[in-house]
């Protein structure tokens, strides 16, 4: 149950093994961190499987999403201001409930933002794959393009995404965040022309009936949609690169969630207008779909699987950054090995760390069928919100008298209604989720005890430290 002091947290920042990390992200550059980790999959392929559901009222499925990942967004944007580190819900665990909390919560985000990376990664190559056929008619031959099991012996692809975004990460922070920029400028003008062209298909009569499934389809659609917003927590990761983390950092936070749904929604009603609900089903690429349909060529379906490229590409980039800036907290404060926290004394960029993550994910990615495990990431990231959201709850009656950037509003209802909802998340996800999850945390405690614990810098640092927050 030991606790690090908040002071100690932030006293900390950016100190690694040979060198630190350089403050150098400004306000812009974080929320794009935010927008390239959230902005992908969700828009591109999971309309196509919540339209059915909901019918016309996708759109508002988007909006009540968005509504439940604010909650927990705001919580984030708090703790953010007040506690501005790398190691994000992690970190703030560690001041609140403690050194086994913290760690099963980085343990979450491990899972989260790994296994994602992998599986985003397995998605890229699809588009990849759409692309060329659209551009050069080819597509790369299946055995270099599955894993095992799929009917390859290797995802090429994907793992070529990985160590291209992993060349981009070694550069440095600076660096990393203009190419991740560039990436999101061009997967929002992409979106953004969807809108304009698929504006000119649009009939009136497929709106209605707004909603054919009623509310019980709308519920069920913004159930699947929630996980479009995962990825919106990504710039509190950066906390130790940010100029001027405490008060950026809440700003972009809040401003990445507010520009991906009104994206999402306005790609949602151009695209519901454009094409009748029901015609989504079994759909993989509806916006593809929809701009051959408006315009009657095939070139803007392959202008949208291009821009889809760019969109995942940059996921996965976003991703693993912020894996690598946890890894990093974590290993400074003992409970993982030494060479995550190396610092590069040249780029200021974790590179161990980054080549370690990147090659686990790429493996993953390249060989292993993810199956349920890809699935899992979402009780992961919604077990780490939920912490998070009691976080900022007990850090408000204990240290009252912090300096704050942000507040939640309307709190405690905020951050309380925030944490029912993860938790109603989780409670619909299907069995054989929780037993993968159930199996990963049985290992993460395996770890933490065999290894963590015992190597643990608060566990080791003088006692009026190690029990000053007990």
């Amino acid at each position: 149950m030991r606790r690090k002091p908040v002071e100690v947290l932030v006293a900390e920042g950016g100190q690694g093994e040979g060198g630190t990390l350089r403050r150098s992200l400004t306000m812009w550059q974080l929320t794009m961190i935010s927008i390239g980790a959230t902005l992908g999959t969700g828009i591109f392929v999971v309309l196509g499987e919540a339209t059915p559901k909901a019918g016309p009222a996708v759109t508002i499925s988007f909006v009540i999403a968005g509504l439940t990942a604010l909650f927990s967004a705001l919580s984030y944007a708090e703790l953010a201001g007040s506690v501005p580190v790398s190691g994000s819900s992690y970190s703030y665990s560690y001041a609140t409930m403690g050194e086994l909390i913290a760690w099963i919560c980085g343990w979450c985000l491990i899972l989260e933002y790994g296994v994602s990376v992998a599986a985003v990664a397995v998605g890229w190559g699809e588009y990849l794959n759409e692309l060329l056929d659209g551009t050069l008619g080819v597509t790369i031959p299946e055995t270099v393009s599955a894993p095992l099991g799929e009917g390859g012996y290797v995802n090429l692809p994907a793992l070529i995404v990985i160590l291209l975004a992993m060349v981009f990460l070694m550069g440095g922070a600076k660096e990393s965040a203009r190419v991740n920029t560039i990436m999101v400028v061009i997967k929002i003008a992409t979106l953004l022309l969807f809108c304009a062209i698929g504006f000119l298909g649009i009939k009136a009569g497929n709106y209605t009936p707004l909603a054919p499934l009623g509310i019980t389809g709308i519920s069920a659609g913004a159930a699947v949609l929630f996980f479009s917003y995962i990825g919106f927590d990504a710039a509190s990761t950066a906390g130790e690169e940010a100029k001027n983390p405490k008060r950026d950092l809440p700003r972009a936070i809040m401003l990445s969630l507010v520009i991906v749904t009104v994206l999402y929604c306005m790609v949602a009603l151009v695209a519901v207008g454009a094409m009748p609900w029901e015609s989504f089903e079994g759909t993989e690429a509806a916006l593809a779909q929809i701009m051959k349909d408006v315009t009657g060529h095939s070139f803007w379906g392959v202008v949208l699987a291009a821009g889809a490229v760019v969109a995942i590409a940059s996921v996965v980039f976003a991703v693993l950054y912020g894996q690598t800036r946890i890894l990093f907290a974590m290993s400074r404060d003992g409970l993982v090995p030494k060479i995550f926290a190396k610092v590069d004394a040249k780029t200021g960029a974790p590179r161990a760390n980054t080549v370690i993550v990147s090659l686990f994910c790429g493996t993953l990615a390249a060989f292993i069928p993810l199956g349920e495990l890809a699935n899992a990431t979402s009780i992961g990231t919604l077990f780490a919100f939920a912490l998070v959201n009691i976080a900022v709850v007990i850090l408000r009656y204990t240290r009252p008298e912090m300096n704050r950037t942000f507040r939640v509003m309307l709190f405690p209802v905020t951050p309380i209604l925030g944490f029912v909802f993860c938790a109603y998340n989780m409670y619909s996800l299907p069995g054989l989720t929780w037993m993968w999850f159930g199996g990963w945390m049985v290992v993460g405690l395996v770890f933490y005890f065999g290894y963590g614990m015992h190597r643990s810098q608060l566990g080791n640092a003088p006692s009026e430290l190690a029990t000053a927050e007990k």
